[in-house]
């Protein structure tokens, strides 16, 4: 999370406010046979680690898989720092089923360490941001490490396609000769995380130049549903690309296709909407005017008459059962929007056109998250949710049940402060090994990334 937001939320009276929420939580684990496995909450209290990096429940073990400022393979350099969205692959290696993990480095000119410049994996050497990509063994241990995607900018989120890619989303729409940059930036980028020269670093400029956060793809249909995460009025808005060459596989999003951003008849500002359940039939989809943002932002270009619909920090997203899910992760009216809220849960239904409010967090509302700033998010495989803390303090992986209990699983040991005032780094980028054994988990700063295993399925 930016200064910049963390200003944003400390002015609103969020950071330390506790976030609580209501609504059909079990809508969020659609598809997921997971789900009907939920029975516990929690596994037991944290136990301080005694190496001072990660607190787990007694039975649960964690090994560094990989820290900033270590050495890369192949002579590449060392970890970039500001390790954020990630998520894992099955795959293998010299002939051997491994995992690979491909992981966003959110990094700004002013980074500590840069994403190493490779030839044919660069496309702006003034970028320091990117990905790098791990090979692990059946035991979690790295067989490789190296860079996936260089020069690109603010790399936060992205997700993965259903051929097994992974899309990263520059947060950034810093243009060229801004930040001694010498192309535009704001693009997405797919990633082959087992062979990166595969894929190299082609922006897919149809796909839309804007503050990029997440994505999540239709597995049928292949299209793809893009967040912006715009958090300063005019916010950001929810896109739709529909792909010249849907579900064609590695490169088939370069053949272009065509932008549309998401309107809602009646809803000018998503933050409005305050009562779960609530429903919108008829949902609209109006083209992206330019795309490439040549003179105007995207969300600011004329969407005609009707308008368009904003939302304040569009973040997470991904597919479940049939429908797409999207996170508004806080709303403020002291910053421009219509209504206050700590964050939304939306479903969007391709096939009836509806649009459903499924959570919304706040502080009147029954169920309490003890953390603050819920950020990313995913499915676990043992069944419910696993939700990355970003705020101030302490700093936590949580677990939510489907019946909404909330449990630790994790907590940031390393303290980046002093003594007399200590200060944790967020986690970011929870997701799951293939066979579910292994939650691997980033902490942003100092960047480290973990494994954990132990009795998931108990």
């Amino acid at each position: 999370m930016s200064a910049t937001r963390r200003q944003v939320l400390a002015r609103s009276g969020a950071l330390g406010a506790g976030i609580a929420f209501t609504g059909a939580l079990s809508e969020l684990f659609t598809g997921t046979a997971a789900a009907q496995n939920l029975g516990h909450t929690g596994y037991g209290p944290l136990v301080p680690d005694p190496n001072g990096l990660l607190d787990l429940p007694e039975g649960f073990r964690y090994k560094v898989l990989s820290r900033e400022g270590g050495k890369l393979s192949y002579d590449q350099g060392l970890v970039p720092s500001n390790h954020d969205g990630m998520a894992a692959f099955a795959g293998r290696h010299s002939g051997a089923r491994v995992v690979h993990l491909v992981r966003n480095h959110e990094n700004r000119p002013t980074a500590a360490i840069p994403v190493p410049t490779v030839e044919g994996l660069t496309y702006d050497p003034a970028g320091k941001g990117g990905c790098t990509t791990l090979a692990l063994d059946g035991r979690n241990r790295v067989l490789s490490e190296q860079v996936a995607i260089a020069g690109t900018a603010v790399n936060c989120a992205g997700g993965p396609t259903p051929w097994g890619t992974w899309l990263t989303c520059e947060e950034t729409e810093d243009k060229a000769g801004t930040n001694g940059y010498t192309k535009d930036h704001g693009f997405i980028f797919e990633v082959d995380g087992a062979d990166p020269r595969r894929s190299g670093a082609v922006p897919l400029t149809a796909m839309g130049r804007f503050q990029h956060e997440a994505i999540a793809v239709d597995p049928q249909r292949g299209i793809v549903y893009e967040t912006e995460d715009a958090f300063l009025k005019p916010f950001g808005l929810f896109y739709r690309f529909l792909p010249n060459k849907p579900l064609g596989g590695l490169g088939s999003l370069r053949a272009g296709g065509k932008l549309q951003a998401m309107r809602v008849p009646g809803v000018p500002d998503l933050s409005s909407i305050q009562e779960t359940g609530a429903c919108f039939e008829g949902v609209e989809w109006v083209d992206v005017p330019d795309p490439l943002a040549a003179q105007t932002p995207i969300r600011l270009q004329d969407f005609g008459p009707k308008g368009i619909t904003h939302a304040q920090k569009l973040e997470g997203c991904y597919w479940g059962g049939r429908c797409v899910y999207f996170v508004s992760s806080f709303a403020h009216s002291a910053e421009g929007s219509a209504a206050d809220h700590f964050g939304q849960i939306w479903r969007y239904d391709p096939s009836s056109r509806r649009l459903t409010l499924v959570i919304v967090f706040g502080p009147d509302t029954d169920i309490q998250l003890p953390g603050e700033s819920p950020d990313n998010i995913c499915l676990a495989p043992s069944g419910g949710l696993m939700v990355c803390e970003d705020g101030n303090g302490a700093q936590h992986v949580y677990g939510v049940t489907r019946r909404g209990e909330v449990y630790a699983m994790a907590r940031n040991a390393q303290n980046i402060g002093t003594p007399e005032a200590p200060e944790w780094g967020e986690f970011a980028g929870v997701t799951f090994s293939p066979d579910g054994d292994t939650m691997y988990v980033n902490c942003y700063t100092p960047g480290t990334t973990f494994a954990v295993t132990g009795p998931w399925r108990r």
